[in-house]
């Protein structure tokens, strides 16, 4: 099985020509480069939020595998669940599916579906695509798409994922977590929440970032993705998050009355 672009054309460029030229804008190659566990980049279309991702991956050595974290927007399909078919068919090329490495994950995660609705019409993984295939045209990816899932499931799932990748030293695997910060707010509410969100990010705080997104009810879609993004990663000895930007809707339309929040941030 394998899956066809949903936002091809929408949220970025169709044309394998126009994408490659809009990647090569938007990523920025850092000079000295990070070993990266782990990164939170954003999902909008490329001309809001793909200058801070393109920041965020011009920032980091290529993976070999990414292991991509997206929220279900469309709340099809099963709560949990990872990609195990084929392939995921892009503008660029088709990208395969880290096939044995989502078998051993879903035997160490019961509530793990393999059912593929969730992903059918999903965008928040499918923009991440593009930027991996550019800076490793040979990239592999694991797609796992979360509706919601309790705080002993984000820790199950995310020491799981740091397990398996244990499994596999000699694979430089990146895990991604996939999301928008604040929503249509004010720019100056949307910066204050996220810097919120983002400082408990940065200390690697999992929970911490479950108790102010609640609390301050900033609507970040991805909570649950970054959540697990940081359980993984500090089973697999990370210690730091590096904010590498952060801008909104508004500093690109220029309308700051209501905005979506962009962060990329690095975790090593």
């Amino acid at each position: 099985m394998k899956r066809e672009p949903a936002v091809a054309g929408y949220f970025y460029e169709e044309s394998p020509l126009r994408l490659r030229a809009q990647l090569s804008e938007l990523i920025s190659p850092a000079a000295k480069k990070i070993y990266a566990k782990g990164i939170i980049v954003p999902h909008a279309g490329y001309m809001y939020s793909g200058w801070v991702a393109g920041k965020v991956y011009g920032k980091i050595v290529p993976p070999d595998i990414a292991i991509i974290i997206g929220p279900n927007h469309t709340g099809m399909g099963d709560y949990a669940s990872v990609f195990l078919g084929e392939a995921f068919i892009m503008p660029m090329g088709e990208v395969k599916i880290a096939q044995k490495l989502g078998k051993e994950l879903v035997g160490l995660v019961p509530f793990l579906s393999t059912n593929p609705l969730a992903h059918a019409h999903e965008h928040s993984i499918e923009v991440q695509i593009p930027f991996l295939q550019f800076i490793n045209p040979k990239i592999e990816i694991l797609p796992i798409c979360l509706l919601y899932l309790s705080r002993k499931e984000i820790k199950e799932l995310g020491e799981a994922i740091g397990e398996v990748i244990s499994r596999y030293p000699d694979k430089k695997i990146l895990i991604v977590g996939s999301t928008d910060f604040s929503h249509y707010v004010p720019q100056e509410v949307a910066k204050e929440k996220d810097f919120l969100a983002i400082e408990k990010i940065t200390n690697l705080d999992e929970e911490g970032l479950l108790d102010v997104v609640s609390e301050y009810k900033i609507s970040m879609c991805g909570t649950i993705p970054v959540a697990v993004t940081i359980v993984a990663c500090k089973k697999l000895g990370a210690t730091k998050g590096e904010l590498i930007d952060y801008m909104t809707s508004g500093d690109i339309i220029k309308d700051y009355a209501s905005v979506v929040g962009y962060g990329g941030i690095v975790i090593y």
